[in-house]
């Protein structure tokens, strides 16, 4: 019979060092959340919705706190490292925890070099030969030179450096620079405050001169989604706190809660303190506010246009921040991307040296390095901020859909664990987030999902290479010769689809794509043991999520035709049935995993109320 042995499922977590408290944890939350976003997204998002765009934070904030809550009462019920990639398998197996967590590794290892290239971009106002201007879909990006790219790699390895020493170290860094990062921004408002115009949001075509839609739109595309995801610092190194399921579901919490009051009074404070005069263009112009002399310092540029001494001395501070904040996040992500990596290599879908924790310094030192592989690749083909914050943002909240589904299983299949933070309403709050997610996939765009679709489909040749002939008793050759087959098959197609030669009609991409996926899945279910065949058809769900998205944002208002066959308003509503038909459907595949049976049986004879690796025990 060929399953994953239990047993050796969480060993190597018991080698962690549990040191981190409820401030570091916060913390670590915060330093995720405050990094280059803040920085840019305010004016970025209020080219897109105008004034109204003040909604998109709260609207996207108040999301991402629906998909947080669901996971704080897992977290603290199973505080684990690499938290996100490891719960869909501990709730519906290797399919989905696949899907998922090759998402997510996907977003996460992709955030420190997006950190690193908003450093270099900075520090070209000032160093020659570090980025040129270029257009990318009719906009204009800053892209790195070689030169950039070079320095965008040695920032990556000062990130690696501070996490290969240790954790404890990191978080205590972490601590120290999130300080000056919270510090900074609440400086910032208060100062853009005395600069305030409320003609700003009356005047130039009203609150919302640019409809509606763009206020949903520019949730995921400016940054503002990609501003919030730091929360999930705490559950990924959850396993490494001293009392994690007290700490990480408060620490996960109230950072969303801190970061949607400080986003939202920015972006007020930002959109009072125009000053058209200086910003050059046409007088309110939201648009043109992208192409504008600010775009590439918003906040300084608003505060160097008062005239007042004291701000203009100021700007010095936020263009030091430009350097200081994003190398923060940076510092953060490369520990979180070593996290998942660790966490798809606990579940197996990884080799085993890559789930290797240094006894020396407590940290997972295998992942950390492939973590620092990856970070180095990402800046070749994606050297621009600019190009992957969208794409970032939607292959992340992908995964959170996740939250509240693995809550709900978990309260039908583990009813008997101890949850110290128990979430009230929950038949209310986890399909509300799992709709918060898909809402937020969908207002992405077509132009972003061809991406984010074509890349997780890809992603399932790993599956066949690596984990299949394992642990699911599928034929190695026969495994691997899919994986090639259908690797092929999809560069192949994308060639000749829209992320290329666009020579391919959207739709017959589409089905095709839709095809490959399904046969894979297909033969999947055929190659493995009879008894692991319930790991494939419990994430088929998945399948039927991701491309249900796909085709309803190509025919409503965010795709790219120039007649959507959905109204605004009708879409959202589509969205949300479809949604919950899928979240019933997901919740109904769950079953009890001989994962999650032995942290039961664990518990039960041990008596304790905290699991392998969490840290100092409670009594049940």
């Amino acid at each position: 019979m060929a399953t994953i042995e239990p047993v050796e499922f969480e060993s190597e977590d018991r080698h962690l060092r549990k040191t981190l408290s409820f401030q570091d944890l916060f913390f670590l939350s915060m330093g995720g959340i405050i990094g280059s976003g803040w920085l840019l997204a305010a004016l970025g998002a209020s080219a897109i919705a105008g004034p109204a765009v003040t909604l998109s934070w709260v609207i996207g904030g108040v999301l991402v706190l629906l998909i947080a809550l669901t996971y704080a009462e897992v977290a603290g019920m199973l505080p684990r490292s690499g938290a996100i990639v490891r719960y869909p398998h501990l709730t519906h197996g290797s399919y989905a925890g696949f899907f998922l967590g090759w998402s997510y590794l996907l977003a996460a290892a992709t955030v420190p070099t997006i950190e690193a290239e908003a450093v270099v971009t900075y520090a070209s106002k000032y160093i020659g030969g570090l980025a040129f201007a270029s257009t990318v879909n009719g906009s204009s990006v800053t892209v790195l030179t070689g030169l950039g790219i070079l320095f965008g790699a040695g920032l990556t390895i000062v990130f690696f450096l501070l996490n290969y020493f240790g954790v404890r170290l990191m978080g205590s860094i972490n601590t120290v620079i999130t300080w000056w990062k919270f510090v900074i921004p609440v400086l910032t408002f208060i100062f853009l405050f005395f600069l305030f115009k409320g003609s700003n949001f009356s005047a130039y075509g009203g609150f919302t001169p640019l409809g509606i839609a763009p206020i949903f739109k520019a949730i995921p595309l400016a940054g503002i989604v990609f501003s919030y995801l730091g929360f999930r610092q705490a559950l990924d190194f959850g396993g490494e706190a001293r009392n994690p399921q007290r700490d990480v579901p408060r620490a996960t919490i109230i950072s969303v809660i801190a970061a949607v009051i400080l986003y939202t009074l920015l972006q007020v404070a930002f959109t009072g303190a125009i000053n058209w005069a200086s910003i050059g263009g046409k007088v309110g112009d939201w648009a043109g506010l992208a192409g504008s002399k600010w775009a590439s310092a918003p906040f300084a540029s608003a505060l160097g246009a008062g005239g007042i001494a004291l701000f203009v001395a100021f700007t010095a501070l936020l263009y030091a921040d430009a350097y200081i904040s994003p190398s923060g996040t940076g510092m953060v992500y490369a520990g979180t991307s070593a996290r998942t990596i660790y966490g798809l290599a606990m579940d197996r879908y990884l080799p085993a040296p890559l789930r290797h924790v240094s006894q020396r310094t407590g940290i997972p030192i295998g992942a950390l390095i492939a973590a620092l592989v990856l970070m180095l690749i990402f800046l070749l083909p994606l050297p621009s901020w600019y190009l992957l914050v969208g794409l970032i943002s939607s292959a992340t909240v992908l995964t959170y859909s996740m939250g509240g589904v693995g809550l709900l299983v978990l309260r039908r299949t583990a009813p008997e664990l101890h949850r110290p933070f128990r979430l009230q309403g929950v038949q209310i709050i986890a399909p509300l987030a799992f709709i918060a997610a898909a809402f937020i996939v969908y207002w992405s765009g077509t132009a972003t999902l061809n991406y984010i679709v074509t890349a997780v489909v890809i992603g399932l040749a790993l599956y066949a290479w690596f984990y299949a002939p394992a642990k699911m008793g599928a034929n190695q050759a026969a495994s691997i010769a899919a994986g090639v087959v259908m690797l092929v098959a999809v560069l192949v197609l994308t060639y000749f689809g829209p992320l290329w030669t666009n020579v391919l009609p959207f739709l017959a991409f589409y089905v095709i794509l839709l095809a490959e996926a399904v046969l894979f899945t297909l033969f999947m279910w055929f190659a493995s043991a009879p008894e692991n065949r319930r790991q494939i058809t419990a994430g088929i769900w998945f399948i039927a999520f991701l491309f249900g998205l796909y085709i309803l944002t190509y025919i409503g208002p965010f795709s790219t035709l120039s007649s959507p066959l959905l109204a605004f308003g009708w879409d959202e509503l589509i969205v949300a049935v479809f949604s919950l038909l899928i979240f019933y459907w997901a919740v109904a595949s769950g079953y009890k995993t001989p994962e999650i049976a032995e942290i039961i049986t664990e518990r039960g004879e041990s008596g304790l109320s905290e699991t392998v690796g969490s840290g100092e025990p409670a009594a049940s």
